[in-house]
């Protein structure tokens, strides 16, 4: 019989009755009412509420160079050094950004763990993600690291009808690996693949619980991911399980018993939903919220790292020393260094992203750049908002486009009196008295300013 336990966060005391085991099922549950292959899934609920618990503490893990590279060209070990280099500087001296998670496969692989771990930074860590055998366990602790990934598919889908084995067969032999990884003094980080179409309280609760046993028994850390594989996740209040972020997490910290500080999530954007999800994960109990920059990963992608700096800033108020600044530098280096170019409209990074194109909208901007730009992008991100050039954009647009485009100083900017501002007004005038309908490109401006001020000999 459980004890009464004083509920810190809501000062009452709190009962919990329930005890999860196995149920080890003949056929597999493939939630087929949610997930009729031939239809679109579907979310139902159930109005089963369950709290808010957001943790003392929240932060973000990375697994740009695990998930991330999935999706892409390999990454050479000088750029994986660079990366790593730029994540610690985002994450700020408090470590916001908490772990950064490593392939071992290859020598390269391991050539660059060995270059990150030699800069001594306390924060990202360096974590490891493995196969799950007593040669790479072993492996990771000859490497000097104190935690590595290890995959433990939880749905039926994959239990059945990818490993072949009952549900009772596959927490078996995940224990047992477990244990092995125990038995060499490192700390498992269990993976829950495809938790968003596992029996939550059939399978994965009663998994955990055991889990929490073996680390009691141990006395090492044993952290749960739960992977959103497949984007399924839905963060709507009263949704059932398994697609209900706020019910997975509560089923993890209520009833097996995981504390706030070793649960993950591990969303993909399959539904757009993947920076949703994250926050979710926050909010109702998970500190860790697993990411990639640029949310590049499988098939639709990861949640972007750098959306969940700017959640984490708007759910505690503060940014806690993260810098970024760091954001647009990585953005300019995946495109200068890895021909990586973000789409335009991509939210903080793409080259439209803080561009105001509609000429009521432009005329607002240049009265007060408030009106229509999210927050101070200049200092947040060094990228002033802009103006695009039009029809519309009148001489004082196109003089703010050049100041903030080439980020004049005071001293040097440009007014609408200015020679090159009349001679590129002319210029854009042309075009539309020729039939031009859409708005100047970037590019297309560079080139008319270049050429202007090489004739007029002006440097920007």
């Amino acid at each position: 019989m459980r004890d009464v336990v004083m509920n810190e966060k809501s000062n009452l005391l709190q009962l919990e009755e329930h005890f999860y085991q196995l149920v080890d099922v003949d056929e597999p549950n493939t939630f087929r009412n949610l997930f009729p292959y031939d239809e679109v899934p579907k979310i139902a609920f159930n109005d089963r509420i369950v709290p808010h618990n957001m943790p003392d503490e929240i932060w973000i893990t990375d697994t740009t160079f695990r998930d991330g590279q999935q999706s892409r060209a390999p990454y050479t070990t000088e750029q994986i050094v660079t990366i790593y280099d730029y994540l610690h500087r985002l994450g700020g001296p408090k470590g916001k950004i908490r772990q950064s998670e490593f392939f071992l496969y290859s020598k390269k692989d391991r050539d660059a763990v060995y270059k990150c771990l030699e800069r001594g930074y306390e924060f990202p860590e360096v974590t490891s993600w493995i196969r799950a055998s007593k040669k790479d366990f072993q492996l990771v602790k000859d490497i000097g690291l104190k935690e590595t990934g290890i995959l433990v598919s939880c749905s039926d889908y994959h239990i059945f009808y990818k490993m072949k084995m009952t549900r009772k067969e596959a927490m078996n032999m995940y224990l047992s690996v477990i244990r092995e990884c125990l038995e060499t003094g490192i700390s498992p980080r269990c993976h829950l693949e495809d938790i968003t179409r596992s029996d939550i309280y059939g399978f994965v609760i009663p998994f955990c619980v055991e889990l929490m046993k073996l680390q009691e028994e141990y006395k090492i850390p044993i952290k749960i991911r739960a992977c959103d594989t497949m984007g399924y996740g839905v963060n709507y209040p009263g949704a059932v399980i398994p697609r209900s972020v706020p019910g997975i997490i509560y089923g993890l910290t209520t009833h097996a018993g995981v504390p706030s500080s070793q649960i993950e999530w591990h969303g993909h954007n399959d539904f757009y939903k993947a920076v949703n999800n994250s926050t979710t994960a926050w909010l109702y109990g998970a500190s860790g919220v697993n990411c990639s920059l640029f949310g590049i990963g499988e098939r639709t992608g990861n949640t972007p790292l750098e959306a969940m700096v700017f959640e984490y800033a708007q759910l505690r108020g503060t940014l806690d020393g993260m810098d970024t600044t760091v954001i647009t530098e990585l953005a300019e280096y995946y495109e200068k260094e890895l021909g990586y170019k973000q789409p335009p409209q991509t939210p903080f990074v793409g080259s439209n992203f803080n561009v105001t194109r509609a000429g009521i909208h432009a005329d607002g901007l240049l009265k007060n750049e408030e009106i229509y730009n999210i927050f101070d992008t200049g200092k947040f991100l060094n990228r002033p908002p802009l103006v695009a050039v039009s029809n519309t954009s009148g001489l004082a647009g196109i003089a703010h486009w050049i100041n903030n485009y080439y980020n004049l100083p005071e001293d040097r900017k440009v007014d609408k009196n200015s020679t090159l501002v009349q001679r590129v007004k002319e210029w854009v005038d042309t075009q539309y008295d020729e039939g031009r309908v859409t708005v100047m490109t970037n590019q297309e401006l560079v080139v008319e300013i270049t050429s202007v001020c090489n004739e007029l000999g002006i440097v920007l």
